[in-house]
């Protein structure tokens, strides 16, 4: 899904107060990773993920699995923290994602 820089601005305001909730390691990139922050972007619509520090992966190697394995769009990345969305499958979690679409 491609975002216009009005929508990343309404994303970036909103995920300002937000602590990342998944972190990449030792452990790298792969499906089951990848899978639990699908359903967590499910449910949430908005998440950021930070990179360990001992990790093997940098923030564009994390953007370019996420892109390419999911649907999933990737906001913003600052230092190690990368803010991720997409628009939840339940109506009930679209909060975020009707102000998104309303721009």
């Amino acid at each position: 899904m491609k975002l216009t820089g009005k929508q990343k601005r309404f994303l970036r305001a909103n995920a300002n107060h937000l602590r990342p909730i998944f972190s990449v390691g030792k452990n790298g990139l792969n499906e089951l990773w990848l899978n639990e922050v699908n359903q967590a972007v499910n449910s949430r619509e908005l998440v950021k993920i930070s990179i360990q520090q001992s990790a093997d992966v940098d923030t564009d190697d994390v953007k370019e699995f996420i892109e390419n394995n999911s649907d999933i769009s990737v906001v913003q990345t600052i230092g190690k923290t990368v803010l991720l969305f997409n628009q939840s499958s339940n109506p009930k979690h679209r909060d975020i994602s009707n102000g998104v679409f309303s721009l």
